[in-house]
């Protein structure tokens, strides 16, 4: 029996996926296809008519039948692309979501609205995961220093190594606690994507999030708002005057949140700002200057 070429073996892959409903059929196959044979693209297309050898064939259907099984491409392949930056993945983070990129815009834009970018500045992020939104900021402000807690220490090592493999490590610290109960102020900047799925609505989430990325990541309390309760007062304390706090925020909470930043002494000096579904993703709210 002849060997399935590439161009074969990434239609027929692709063909399975679209036969059990996977709307990025032809993607995730040339993702994996390439991830399987280690070819970008352009090594794909190349080599598109030679014969796949029996450990290639092996390795691809397992990735197939993990892919079939429900598992996130990007678990799969071990990282994800946010904000331009290739992630490192572990079974203690979140896979980056393009949502939470509004998070990183409305901190830039508003930080750039009170002054250069160039300007030093001292941020943090609150539950850092895989570092994603902390070396996305990093990367565009290149004064700045940037400090990322985490209660996962396999989370804060993830954090740290793509610090690394961004060439950031030089600007980025990751320190063990529960949001900013380790750090010290004053900040310019704090950021924070924390869980806000109300528990009783797990159950609900599609299979590629609620049987692959961490419990502790997703689960917000009864009313998905327990994070807030507790990071919102605890950045408001550390906020330099004229500081700026953004935390993304799950469907219908935008008003919620921005009530809890009031009561903690934070001016709303903008809107929130929607992700590209209309959803009201950032909230932002600034400490008066002195």
């Amino acid at each position: 029996m002849t060997a399935a070429t590439i161009d074969s073996a990434r239609r027929a892959l692709a063909a399975k996926f679209k036969a059990a409903s996977i709307e990025s059929a032809d993607l995730d196959a040339r993702i994996l296809a390439g991830h399987a044979l280690g070819l970008d693209l352009t090594g794909l297309i190349s080599a598109a008519q030679r014969q796949l050898t029996p450990d290639e064939s092996a390795r691809l259907e397992n990735f197939a039948r993990r892919r079939l099984a429900g598992e996130p491409v990007a678990r799969i392949v071990g990282e994800k692309e946010f904000w331009g930056l290739p992630l490192q993945l572990s079974s203690a983070t979140l896979v980056p979501r393009p949502d939470t990129e509004t998070v990183v815009e409305l901190a830039l834009e508003s930080l750039r609205a009170g002054g250069s970018l160039d300007r030093p500045l001292r941020i943090a992020d609150l539950g850092t995961g895989s570092g994603a939104i902390l070396l996305a900021l990093l990367s565009e402000l290149p004064a700045a220093q940037g400090f990322g807690t985490d209660i996962s220490d396999d989370a804060l090592q993830t954090a740290a190594a793509n610090a690394a493999r961004a060439r950031l490590s030089d600007r980025a610290a990751f320190i063990a606690c529960d949001y900013a109960a380790g750090l010290t102020g004053p900040f310019d900047l704090i950021v924070s994507n924390p869980p806000y799925i109300r528990t009783a609505d797990i159950v609900g989430l599609a299979a590629e999030v609620r049987n692959h990325d961490p419990r502790a990541a997703l689960d917000g309390g009864a009313d998905g708002l327990d994070a807030y309760r507790a990071l919102i007062p605890q950045a408001a304390g550390l906020l330099a005057p004229g500081g700026l706090l953004v935390v993304e925020a799950g469907l219908g909470q935008s008003s919620a949140i921005e009530a809890f930043m009031t009561n903690a002494g934070l001016t709303l000096a903008t809107a929130p700002k929607a992700d590209l579904a209309g959803i009201p993703r950032a909230v932002a709210g600034h400490k008066l200057a002195r």
